[in-house]
């Protein structure tokens, strides 16, 4: 009870009233995703309007004036105008669209504005998909286009009063005989470009960046997220060979790494110049988006023949610092394969003068870390030393002088590596890392930050390693002659097992999360991983269906050089013949006999051996008076089978059901057969 009020029953309201509040509930449910991206005020209003309609509705009140709905319609436009300073464009299209639908509720006086609400509706479904195209969100909005065809069944229901079961009914058979079409057109309507988003309005999820400051990988450590899937082609390398490049930082200035602006000529900057051993190691990676335009791939996928990755229309090349870059950010899910050697070296063999960009430490930043550099460099051995022995020296300190590897570590001062080394010693892998290629800069050996992924889950879900942004990690490199760059994990010599197996540091779960562990840690594991295979698949089979597979399908169909041709050639069959089927269908559902038709015809037919004459427009109940007249006494179950006939067939709130139609004929034939026979006898 609402302000003393009653709600009442769904089966105790006027029919009208029910499909009214069926209708705005559908609405609701319709417009809900978007209230998460779309202003407050915009949703608030949605829902005020939607609430006051069914007020209206329950108290069976008269709908505002068409001057109030066009003021509100003013007030809304004037707040996306004020809101995004336009009104054209995605975000403010997509406001107005929400707010007309709610406001046309307001004027569902006819049929007709029942009919505009229901396409305004399917309209809004597909303005989902510019926004996220995730299997939660399809499942969601199957649930509006029911919903909505319920609605729309329901309109086209006028006598009577049809339970919403029956109406939900026809709309779940209508979308199953739409389903095969809509499959067939999925799989051959050609893939032009992005199937839904607007590659400037996405938003990126992975938690990498085009610079590094101590405790930003500690806070992508944080995201449990997926971060890429990986499949290989044979056996899976260990974890501790896991390590997918992303970008590469040269430039310090005290706090915080970016990437590297050479001061020397192109001449003088030292080059990728990889060379490659070992067997090749072929992979299907599915990336994340992100907004950067990189493809952190596996260390290290070399430019050649057969090895590099590519995307259909994308421009992606190999940095001199080993990183793969795109032409533009990743905004949308990708599916790459590649080849990477485990076995390699990359970089100059010979000093050249560009290394000289990758000693350069910024002046009168972390004094005390420099001091110590050059008092481990004037150690006995140590001046002649070269690069890999004093790497050797620093990690033995590191797993000596008591350093913790932890997310938390707290913020850090100005001189942050000077904080860290000497007196706090906590660290995530961007400390550890910062703090080695600090001091090895400090001694002359030219090093640098590399930023990525490290490890992937132990177990395969669905045959792919999943890789998560949790697994965001840093690692340095530095230069060895004869060697080029030499990977060095600092983070290795305090968590080996981080490296190793792949224990990466978790937060502690959230209330949900922490309750079904609390219960049963491997039922949460199992539970997860279900979904996210389930997903996988949804990407794979839905998301990144591409125009390659649709040529791989003509192929296997038997078209041996597929083209655009022969897939338009494809469609356009598919269409006739889809055509020429709803063609036929319409043929048939126009000369079949309505089964009530067919009845009357019998049941007239059978009177007329008993000498009744009847019409063909005659009801039941006018056929039972001439039944009465004609035959008497004689006549009366007839008449009274014919007048319950009427009563089910009128008096109900849904048509008589053909089951129902049935027996009541059998019944009526043995009564109409009996009176026939003792008419015989009488004469």
């Amino acid at each position: 009870m609402i302000a003393g009020f009653a709600l009442p029953r769904p089966s105790q309201l006027p029919r009208d009233a029910r499909d009214t509040l069926f209708l705005l509930a559908v609405i609701a449910w319709t417009v809900a995703p978007h209230l998460m991206h779309l202003p407050i005020w915009c949703g608030a209003m949605t829902l005020a309007v939607l609430a006051w309609r069914g007020w209206l509705t329950l108290k069976a009140g008269s709908l505002p004036s068409r001057w109030l709905v066009a003021g509100l319609l003013m007030l809304a436009a004037a707040a996306t105008w004020w809101q995004e300073r336009t009104l054209l464009g995605k975000e403010a299209g997509i406001t107005m669209l929400v707010v007309l639908v709610a406001l046309k509720t307001l004027e569902l006086r006819a049929r007709r504005d029942a009919l505009v609400v229901f396409f305004l509706g399917f309209f809004l479904v597909l303005t989902h998909f510019l926004y996220s195209q995730a299997l939660l969100t399809g499942l969601w909005l199957l649930g509006a286009v029911w919903g909505l065809l319920t609605a729309l069944a329901l309109a086209h229901m006028p006598v009577g009063r049809p339970p919403l079961s029956r109406a939900g009914a026809v709309a779940a058979r209508a979308a199953l005989l739409g389903l095969p079409l809509m499959a067939m057109l999925f799989v051959l309507f050609p893939r032009i470009g992005p199937l839904w988003g607007l590659p400037q309005d996405a938003a990126g999820r992975t938690g990498l960046s085009g610079s590094l400051r101590l405790g930003g990988v500690a806070s992508i450590a944080e995201d449990d997220s997926i971060a890429l899937r990986v499949r290989f082609e044979g056996a899976v390398p260990p974890p501790d060979q896991l390590y997918f490049r992303g970008p590469v930082l040269s430039t310090f200035n005290g706090r915080e790494w970016t990437r590297l602006v050479p001061s020397f000529p192109a001449a003088q900057r030292p080059r990728l110049e990889l060379q490659v051993a070992g067997p090749p190691l072929r992979y299907e990676m599915t990336v994340e988006p992100s907004q950067l335009p990189l493809l952190p791939l596996l260390e290290m996928t070399p430019d050649l023949p057969g090895a590099a990755p590519s995307i259909p229309g994308w421009l992606i090349t190999q940095r001199v610092d080993g990183q793969w870059q795109t032409d533009r950010p990743l905004l949308e899910r990708q599916r790459v394969t590649a080849t990477a050697y485990l076995l390699h070296r990359h970089g100059p063999q010979e000093d050249v003068l560009g290394l000289r960009d990758l000693v350069d430490l910024p002046p009168n930043a972390n004094p005390r870390t420099l001091q110590w550099a050059a008092e481990l460099r004037a150690q006995p051995g140590m001046a002649t030393a070269g690069g890999l022995q004093l790497a050797d020296a620093v990690l033995r300190h590191i797993r000596s002088a008591g350093f913790t590897y932890t997310l938390e570590p707290g913020p850090y001062g100005e001189n942050a590596i000077d904080e860290f080394w000497f007196d706090r010693k906590l660290g995530f892998c961007e400390h550890f890392a910062s703090a080695f290629v600090v001091v090895m800069r400090a001694m002359d050996v030219p090093a640098r930050i590399v930023t990525g992924y490290q490890g992937a889950d132990p177990v395969l879900q669905d045959g792919y390693l999943i890789v998560r942004n949790s697994n965001a990690h840093a690692w340095a490199e530095i230069w060895v002659p004869q060697r080029g760059w030499v990977r060095v994990d600092p983070t290795a010599a305090v968590a080996p097992e981080r490296v190793r197996r792949s224990q990466r540091l978790a937060p502690a779960p959230g209330l949900v999360a922490g309750a079904v562990n609390t219960l049963d840690p491997a039922l949460a594991e199992r539970l997860r991983a279900a979904w996210e295979t389930v997903n996988n698949r949804w990407n794979q089979w839905v998301l990144n269906y591409s125009r390659g597979q649709q040529f791989d399908l003509l192929r296997r169909l038997g078209v041996e050089s597929p083209d655009w041709t022969d897939l338009a050639q494809a469609l356009i069959a598919l269409l006739c013949g889809a055509a020429l089927a709803g063609a036929l269908w319409a043929w048939w559902d126009r000369h079949r006999q309505d089964p009530w038709q067919r009845l009357q015809a019998r049941v007239g037919a059978r009177l007329a051996t008993l000498g009744v004459t009847v019409a063909a427009h005659h009801a039941p109940r006018e056929r039972a008076r001439l039944v009465r007249q004609h035959l008497g006494s004689a006549g009366e179950p007839l008449a009274l089978a014919l007048e319950a006939l009427d009563r089910a067939r009128y008096g109900g709130d849904a048509p008589l059901p053909r089951a129902e139609m049935r027996r009541w004929w059998s019944g009526f034939a043995r009564t109409a057969a009996a009176g026939s026979t003792s008419a015989g006898r009488g004469r």
